[in-house]
């Protein structure tokens, strides 16, 4: 088993012209694999350790969601990785974080802990864009809440420091990556010191994690020292006060943790130049001061070749939950039948942050590779021959990357198709369409379906696979993202026209009466984006009504650390422009803007009705044609709002207990001066002080 390891004195070289991503024995160092490395699932216990000949383990990995052994699960594609490398792993999967006994499940790890909050950052995890709890986690057995604590991160970091002491901690995942350096946190509605501060981490290891693991594994194993590992591409570090001369001459120095704090053009100003500095190609370390400590983040690692990628996703998973679990895992159930074609997305929506993680370079698998995995898909007893998505974070995005190499070299646009399509960008789908076409001849396959998202933009260039996808590779629905129809709004999404979502949604109709199919679109769209107003959600509700769309599920922004589009929430400024862009941050307004989207629902008539008076749209307003609702309210609304207002009244917006006292009776003791807490939070939050 070989993959691309990043040679660790290229990290010298501030600005590398290319990246250096070569293959290399992932053994060098450590212990080869004796042979091929057995399906069955890494161990959750030393039982199991136990049977795989193992008396200690190499590492450990702390992750805050369900352990799945399927390739679209972090812990499962580096737990592998690691395996094929000839290191001993375990997986501590959703500890309970008030005791560090879980972390001692394996007893001292020989070379370090892995920690990860899981899939998702743990605050969009618990929380709505409103800040309630959630009513259920999809990464936990049986859809239960309460399983991870808040940042868990944080707690994690914390609790593995608390079971063994001197034990190299490195934090990864989406929580770590976006939190690196000072951020946006909306949920406590103020701007945080960068994660590596909180949660005590030796390293956080940024973006994609197989180079970085793969190489932290190594020169841990060769002897060296966790500090030495500074040097690597991908990590962000801290320096304390005593080590200044250590700061990189090269690097660039951002808005401090102060500064951004008191000023908000300074965070929009440090958000700005940290996009600017993602192109691995020329990408710029960064530091940035947090009072008497520095927090130094390197160079992005490179993107991975395709024969990397071949090899990390034909490993030998299980494709399962690991067999302690006893009830159904919601995103195992979602994804368990689908297959990565690739990696990354040059589109750099604002709100979204897999540019940021994944990178902006795409990433493919060969057509082999992809076809052989879906043909070991057949001989499972248990898949009824449908594949319910080819795809990633942009499906048509397959093997597309810039034409001229030298160009990219030297490039820092934020995106490949936004204003408009890079000329340079190669936007041929013709691999992607082979794929699709023999995917679905091969024996055992009934349908092989795409239900990752579509640039449309992109694939009106290319009407051959407008025509592929229609005609072979759509379930009935086809869910889109256009996001909004204003055009201002869009423009702050770094989303294509309206006009591509017309185009695309025209040939849709079109070829699925060509070929005989009852086909729909499912549009999905965000309310209360950054440059969002009223008047906007008013033009898209007209323009739903318009075209007979009745969205069953609507998006509210929510602002994740690091994206751009949360920047423009915190500061009101776009960070590349320093114009004012308009905020809806009421709560007030942010309930109209998602009432409007769904203005037909009856529960929803009072707010869109104060949402047309408060901008004067009355005419819209009536029971003729050209109303968005009508001129009074139904029953319907009547209850509905009888019924709200009785849920407030009860606290059910509170996800709150009884908490009885020691007789049981909830009542406080007379004579008692201290307050009573009579009600106990039934939230996450770890019960010790300085954990959030």
């Amino acid at each position: 088993m070989q993959l691309p390891v990043i040679d660790p004195s290229s990290s010298n070289s501030p600005a590398p012209a290319m990246p250096r991503d070569y293959l290399s024995d992932l053994a060098a160092g450590g212990r080869a694999p004796t042979g091929p490395v057995a399906a069955r699932p890494l161990p959750m216990s030393m039982e199991e350790a136990r049977q795989r000949g193992w008396d200690e383990l190499d590492i450990v990995f702390v992750t805050g969601d369900a352990y799945i052994d399927h390739p679209s699960f972090a812990m499962a594609i580096l737990g592998r990785t690691l395996e094929a490398a000839g290191f001993r792993i375990g997986i501590v999967s959703q500890p309970d974080w008030r005791s560090c006994d879980p972390w001692k499940t394996f007893g001292r790890p020989r070379l370090f802990f892995g920690i990860s909050a899981g899939n998702m950052d743990s605050m969009i995890n618990h929380y709505t864009a409103n800040k309630k709890v959630r009513n259920d986690d999809a990464y936990s057995p049986g859809g239960k809440i309460g399983l991870r604590p808040d940042r868990a991160t944080l707690s994690y970091c914390q609790r593995a420091r608390e079971a063994y002491k001197g034990v190299p901690v490195i934090a990864g995942g989406v929580e770590a990556s976006l939190r690196r350096l000072a951020h946006y946190d909306y949920w406590s509605d103020k701007v945080k010191r960068s994660i590596l501060l909180d949660s005590k981490a030796d390293l956080v290891a940024f973006g994609m994690g197989e180079n970085a693991i793969v190489e932290i594994a190594q020169r841990l194993e060769a002897g060296e020292d966790v500090k030495s590992l500074r040097d690597m591409l991908g990590v962000a570090y801290v320096l304390g006060a005593s080590e200044s001369d250590a700061i990189p001459e090269d690097a660039l120095t951002l808005p401090s943790f102060d500064e951004v704090t008191r000023d908000k053009v300074a965070f929009a100003e440090a958000t700005r130049i940290i996009h600017n500095e993602t192109n691995p190609y020329n990408a710029r370390r960064l530091v940035q001061n947090h009072g008497t400590q520095t927090v130094v983040c390197n160079i992005p690692q490179p993107p991975i070749s395709e024969a990397a990628m071949d090899q990390i996703y034909g490993l030998p998973y299980t494709r399962r939950p690991h067999p302690s679990y006893k009830e159904p895992i919601p995103a195992y159930e979602m994804i368990k039948n689908s297959v990565t074609i690739m990696r990354g997305c040059f589109g750099g929506c604002t709100f979204c942050s897999i540019t940021a993680h994944q990178g902006r370079i795409i990433q493919s698998r060969s057509k082999e590779s992809i076809l052989g995995e879906i043909s070991k898909m057949t001989k499972d007893k248990s898949f009824k021959g449908v594949v319910s998505d080819i795809g990633g974070p942009t499906a048509n995005m397959y093997q597309m990357n810039c034409t001229k190499p030298e160009v990219e070299a030297v490039c820092r646009r934020q995106s490949c198709v936004h204003p408009k399509i890079c000329k340079l960008l190669g936007v041929d789908h013709t691999p992607v369409i082979e794929l699709m076409r023999e995917s679905r001849n091969l024996p055992g396959i009934k349908k092989v379906l795409v239900a990752s998202g579509i640039r449309m933009d992109l694939a009106r260039t290319s009407p051959e696979y407008l025509k592929e996808l229609t005609a072979h590779h759509v379930g009935g629905k086809l869910k889109v993202a256009p996001e909004h129809v204003d055009a201002g709004v869009l423009n702050k999404m770094r989303k294509p026209k309206n006009d591509d979502f017309e185009h695309f949604t025209d040939v849709f109709k079109e070829e699925s009466q060509r070929v005989g199919k009852k086909q729909f679109i499912v549009p999905y769209f965000i309310a209360s984006h950054p440059g969002s107003d009223v008047r906007a959600m008013i033009e898209l509700a007209l323009f739903l009504k318009r075209n007979g769309y009745k969205p069953d599920a609507v998006q509210d922004f929510i602002p994740a650390p690091l994206d751009i589009a949360t920047t423009m929430y915190y500061t009101e400024l776009d960070p590349f422009t320093k114009k004012p862009v308009y905020i809806a941050k009421a709560m007030k307004e942010r309930k109209m803007q998602r009432a409007l989207m769904q203005f037909f629902k009856p529960e929803n008539y009072f707010e869109v009705r104060e949402a047309l008076r408060s901008v004067g749209r009355t005419d819209l307003i009536g029971d003729g044609c050209d109303g968005l609702i009508p001129s009074k309210p139904p029953q319907e609304a009547i209850r509905a709002r009888r019924q709200d207002a009785n849920k407030r009244f009860r606290g059910d917006y509170v996800h709150t207990i009884a908490k009885p006292d020691a007789a049981g009776s909830g009542e406080q003791k007379k004579g008692s001066k201290k307050k009573r807490r009579d009600r106990k939070s039934t939230g996450y939050r770890p019960d010790r002080r300085g954990a959030n």
